[in-house]
């Protein structure tokens, strides 16, 4: 019961505070999100796709993170690039603060040269947060005694939702062994603030990594049967708040592992666990957020699955190579 009013009080104090400023929803399986990683790297795969992303973040504290993201892509030969359509709903302060995104991407194709590719996207994105004013609780309200009695004399905002508009971009550039990207989400800074003035910081993000095959092969093209491993390394800026993901995919078919270390630059954070699941036409992931800060023992760690489905390409007039980058 203390733990659940600490939260609640921790939350309004966030809210309502002119120095208060949120950082974006994080996944554990970036790639396995990778329009909400950068927009640059829809139609990555070239035929469409379909994925799921269910993320709850430190379920024993009230599941007070709960993010549910689904995203669409496919490349476009008429177009010569790619459409992406991007649905994020959040869930923060159990339910007080909740956060739906429809974003739609344009992501135009560059080939360099024959093993070099690069994608460069402009991302659009509405925004509506809504505010659930009555399950706030504030430091007035509690009698020492019988606690949370007291009406508050904080001031009721004129509006409990708001609407925002909001662009970002990204680019990535492929090669047969290996990738690199970068992304700024929030390049317009919307006002999110129910009370006052509070701009959404521009979250930067590089990412790079390589696909290593331990197998024999003089084939230049990706099967999901092939066994590779996949070194990779995330950071991720959103104001002071800084982020590094080092680690590991290992693709032995139909299995997929992975293992990282996400370190918040002022302490270590967690230690991740995936295991996966991959065929031609689907991928299913399983990952475990293993909380190594002092949160530990009262987080419960975090919780994510993914689900992709991959569908055959339309009739084309000449071969794209896809992006060679890991799935999860």
């Amino acid at each position: 019961m203390i733990k659940r009013i600490g939260i609640i009080i921790i939350a309004g104090l966030m809210l309502f505070s002119e120095k208060g400023v949120s950082q974006d929803p994080h996944f554990s399986q970036f790639y396995a999100n990778p329009l909400y990683l950068n927009p640059a790297m829809a139609g990555s795969v070239v035929c469409p796709r379909l994925i799921l992303n269910f993320r709850n973040q430190w379920p024993s504290i009230l599941g007070t993170f709960v993010t549910y993201n689904a995203s669409y892509d496919q490349h476009i030969y008429s177009l010569n690039g790619a459409l992406g359509l991007m649905v994020n709903t959040d869930r923060a302060g159990a339910g007080i603060l909740n956060t739906t995104q429809v974003s739609g991407i344009y992501s135009y194709r560059l080939e360099v040269s024959r093993d070099i590719n690069v994608n460069a996207a402009i991302q659009a994105t509405y925004f509506q947060r809504s505010l659930e004013w009555d399950k706030l609780r504030f430091p007035d309200q509690f009698d020492p005694k019988w606690g949370p009695v007291n009406n508050t004399s904080e001031q009721l905002p004129d509006e409990l939702r708001k609407s925002i508009a909001d662009f970002s971009a990204g680019v990535v550039m492929s090669h047969e062994k290996f990738f690199a990207g970068f992304a700024a989400h929030h390049l317009t800074r919307p006002n999110e603030a129910f009370i006052s003035v509070s701009r959404m910081p521009i979250r930067w993000t590089g990412h790079l990594g390589a696909i290593i095959s331990v197998e024999k092969s003089n084939s230049r093209k990706r099967t999901v049967e092939e066994t590779t491993i996949s070194p990779n390394v995330m950071y991720m800026q959103q104001q002071d708040f800084q982020q590094l993901n080092v680690g590991m995919y290992l693709n032995k078919y139909p299995f997929v592992g992975g293992l990282w270390y996400r370190y918040t630059i002022e302490n270590s954070d967690a230690l991740i666990f995936l295991i996966g699941l991959q065929q031609e036409t689907f991928k299913f992931g399983y990952s475990y957020d293993l909380t190594v800060s002092r949160l530990a023992n009262a987080s419960g760690g975090s919780h994510e699955f993914s689900l992709t489905f991959q569908f055959d390409c339309p009739q084309k007039s000449r071969r794209i190579r896809p992006i060679n980058c890991p799935s999860f």
